[in-house]
């Protein structure tokens, strides 16, 4: 039977030591299925459905391997009964599907383990299975899902991106900003500091900064209480790269959504995560979840706010 998490701890370390960050998007968006909309993580091109969880670096990671240049995948099956076909020599991406399943715990003897209240306890776990995708670029007969998206003009340097600044806004991080050469969160102060705006080459390097530090932020001990920010992990331990490379992934998956191409902040780490990987294969999907929960954790933050803002329009709150 296949192992799912080494084969998947392998695909990240393989991208690893090929310096890919498979946890950063590999293109702009400069179109989506979703007419109108910023779409921004990988989508399946027939269900149009957005993959989440470890395929986010998977399959970023073999697009920018492979140098596709669109986000839209689909099975072999999916490719054929669209009228199309997969091309002949191309090979497929690993992808996971996790099932999550419960069951009722039971004793020994089959009989059912109660709780305090005496209701049956129930025991959550999942399921992996793996399947194995193709990029629309793979395809033939499929031209009209494979249409070429549009270029985006390029923007202007430090061009505020709306989107990524109501994420910092709405989250109520107390965020400074300094003349200094260096970024990070300060746990005990609860306190993020980054250089000026005008220090920055451009705006995506400064929202991948703000946005990795405000994933560190998520991890503080009254919000998602993240070890590696709730106790002292010194400078080069496995808990704290294990940090670094969650508040990498939370970024780059911040980033997605806000539509910014964002660069790995700390290249120097990649010795560091290429040694947890490869010490423990469950470690990717760890950090993965982690970075998965704090980025929804922003991203409920602003939704909260929006609704607050709602709620007190006087449109809203006069019957109109």
């Amino acid at each position: 039977m296949r192992d799912i998490y080494q084969d998947v701890t392998d695909k990240i370390v393989t991208a690893l030591d090929q310096g890919v960050a498979p946890w950063i998007k590999p293109w702009s968006s400069s179109g989506s299925a979703y007419v109108g909309n910023h779409q921004p993580y990988p989508i399946n091109a027939i269900t149009l459905r957005p993959y989440s969880g470890i395929n986010l670096p998977l399959l970023w990671a073999e697009a920018r391997l492979q140098g596709f240049t669109q986000d839209r995948w689909l099975t072999f099956n999916q490719a054929r009964k669209a009228g199309g076909h997969i091309r002949k020599g191309e090979h497929s991406t690993l992808a996971v599907l996790y099932k999550p399943m419960e069951r009722e715990e039971q004793t020994e003897s089959g009989q059912p383990v109660l709780d305090e209240h005496g209701q049956p306890k129930v025991a959550n776990f999942g399921i992996l299975r793996t399947h194995f995708l193709f990029n629309i670029e793979q395809t033939e007969g499929l031209e009209t899902l494979n249409e070429t998206l549009l270029e985006t003009e390029p923007t202007d340097p430090f061009l505020a991106n709306s989107v990524a600044e109501n994420l910092l806004l709405s989250s109520g991080a107390k965020i400074v900003h300094r003349s200094a050469d260096e970024a990070f969160y300060h746990p005990i102060r609860d306190l993020i500091q980054l250089p000026t705006k005008a220090q920055f080459h451009d705006e995506g390097g400064y929202y991948a900064t703000a946005l990795h530090e405000l994933t560190h932020w998520t991890g503080h001990r009254t919000r998602l209480q993240r070890e590696g920010v709730t106790s002292v992990c010194p400078f080069g331990s496995p808990g704290y790269a294990f940090e670094e490379l969650i508040a990498e992934m939370g970024a780059a998956f911040l980033c997605a959504y806000s539509g910014i191409q964002g660069e790995l902040r700390h290249e120097g780490y990649i010795d560091s995560w290429l040694g947890l990987l490869k010490a423990d294969k469950r470690a990717i999907f760890r950090a993965s979840g982690h970075a998965r929960s704090a980025s929804e954790y922003v991203l409920d933050l602003e939704q909260q706010l929006k609704q607050a803002v709602m709620d007190d329009s006087p449109c809203m709150n006069d019957g109109a």
